[in-house]
C-alpha cells in the first residue's frame, strides 16, 4: 500500500526528541541517530499502515530513551533481506536495528506501535 499525496509533516515529532535529547544532555551524533530512526518508524507508518498522522511518543526515564510509532493497522512490519543497491526502499528497518540499541512491536487495541530505545551510556 502506498497512499497518494505527500507524506505527513514528521517536524513536530522530530523537534520534541531533539529537544527533549538536548536538554537531557545527549550527544548531537546520537541525537542525529535518533532523528533517522524516528524519521524511519514515521514513514513507514505511514507508507505501509496508511496512516494520515502517525503517533509519536517520546519518552526519556534516566538515560534510556524509548521512541514509539503508533498506527491503526495491525499488521506487523517485516524487515525484508538486504535490497539491491538500486532499490529505492527496503533499508529502513535495517537502519532503525543498526542505529538503535533494542527494536520491536507491540500490538495495541487498535493496530500496533513500533517503538525503539537508545541507552545514553553506550
Amino acid at each position: 500500500m502506498f497512499p497518494l499525496g505527500l507524506p505527513p509533516d514528521w517536524s513536530a515529532a522530530r523537534e520534541e526528541l531533539r529537544s527533549a535529547m538536548t536538554r537531557a544532555g545527549w550527544p548531537g551524533d546520537i541525537i542525529g541517530d535518533a532523528e533517522l530512526a524516528l524519521h524511519e518508524l514515521y514513514v513507514n507508518a505511514w507508507k505501509h499502515a496508511g496512516s494520515p498522522a502517525p503517533l509519536v511518543v517520546v519518552v526519556l526515564l534516566g538515560g534510556i530513551l524509548r521512541v514509539s510509532v503508533s498506527d491503526g493497522s495491525p499488521d506487523l512490519p517485516e524487515q525484508r533481506g538486504s535490497a539491491g543497491p538500486y532499490e529505492l526502499s527496503g533499508r529502513g528497518l535495517h537502519l532503525v536495528r543498526s542505529l538503535t540499541h533494542r527494536f520491536g512491536t507491540d500490538p495495541r487495541k487498535s493496530g500496533k506501535s513500533v517503538w525503539f530505545e537508545l541507552d545514553s551510556a553506550a
